[in-house]
């Protein structure tokens, strides 16, 4: 394992210098879900939420997220991104598989560093987005899974999930 970058060699943090590195097309995907009651995600399906559009407001949420991202985590470099997506996808119970709402995160940009931690945020407030909106019903929501799938760009190149 390389070492880790956000320390000087004197141990102290710092937000790693990337003005040399080129800008180069950098992509980034993760995912994450939130298990809920069948009755939470009927709620959510049908649009009956009492508080509106549970997945248009959770989709906002995580792409202003990404957007501010290096407000939330202190060593982030604010980024420039080109392109935020959020996808849902709703899993019916069968079996002993719970209700669940799966939540996709792809973001871009072209810059010298890779945009991981902004795919990661937009997922986390997307789904405590759903949660907000849904714990008046069920508090029993359980939010989980959330990793990196892909990444793409820059030096360390093509990363894939196992």
């Amino acid at each position: 394992m390389s070492a880790l970058t956000h320390f000087d060699v004197h141990g102290q943090a710092h937000m790693v210098d990337v003005s040399a590195k080129p800008a180069t097309h950098r992509v980034a995907i993760a995912c994450g879900s939130i298990q809920m009651l069948p009755s939470t995600l009927e709620g959510v399906e049908s649009g009956n939420a009492r508080k509106g559009d549970v997945l248009g407001i959770a989709r906002i949420a995580g792409i202003q997220a990404a957007k501010k991202t290096s407000d939330l985590i202190p060593l982030c470099h604010p980024l420039a991104l080109t392109r935020v997506a959020i996808d849902f996808e709703a899993i019916k119970p069968a079996g002993e598989r719970p209700a669940a709402i799966w939540c996709t995160a792809t973001v871009e940009t072209t810059g010298p560093t890779g945009v991981e931690m902004e795919a990661l945020t937009a997922v986390q407030l997307a789904l405590l987005t759903i949660y907000d909106m849904c714990k008046a019903v069920d508090r029993g929501m359980c939010i989980q899974d959330v990793r990196l799938l892909e990444k793409r760009g820059g030096r360390s190149g093509h990363f894939i999930a196992n």
